[in-house]
């Protein structure tokens, strides 16, 4: 998953480290929807970016499990997994996606 990741703009987040979140606009509950029914139940998270709409660098996150309520809105629970590089920035549906590479840890 490399090419049009869709992206949660909101918080920083980091590998290994779990992030609930509280999903209700709706560009996100569609995000979120479509991430469990495509089956690859990720997405990135960047913070906002004044200049560039989102960061350069973020950190993927996976759906462990998602409580649908009542009125559309969910509580999604996420874990981070690696981390990544912006290439290109886009948009669908409302949502910003993004092409990103992967990073990898120098070994010590």
């Amino acid at each position: 998953l490399t090419k049009n990741v869709p992206m949660f703009v909101c918080t920083m987040a980091y590998p290994t480290v779990p992030c609930p979140l509280h999903v209700f606009e709706p560009r996100y509950r569609l995000m979120i929807r479509r991430s469990m029914e495509t089956g690859t139940k990720q997405f990135g998270m960047c913070i906002s970016d004044s200049q560039n709409g989102f960061a350069d660098y973020g950190c993927m996150l996976q759906i462990r499990n998602v409580h649908f309520l009542p009125d559309g809105r969910s509580v999604v629970d996420t874990i981070g997994g690696n981390r990544f590089r912006v290439l290109r920035r886009g948009m669908k549906d409302g949502y910003c996606t993004a092409d990103i590479e992967y990073l990898e840890d120098v070994k010590v």
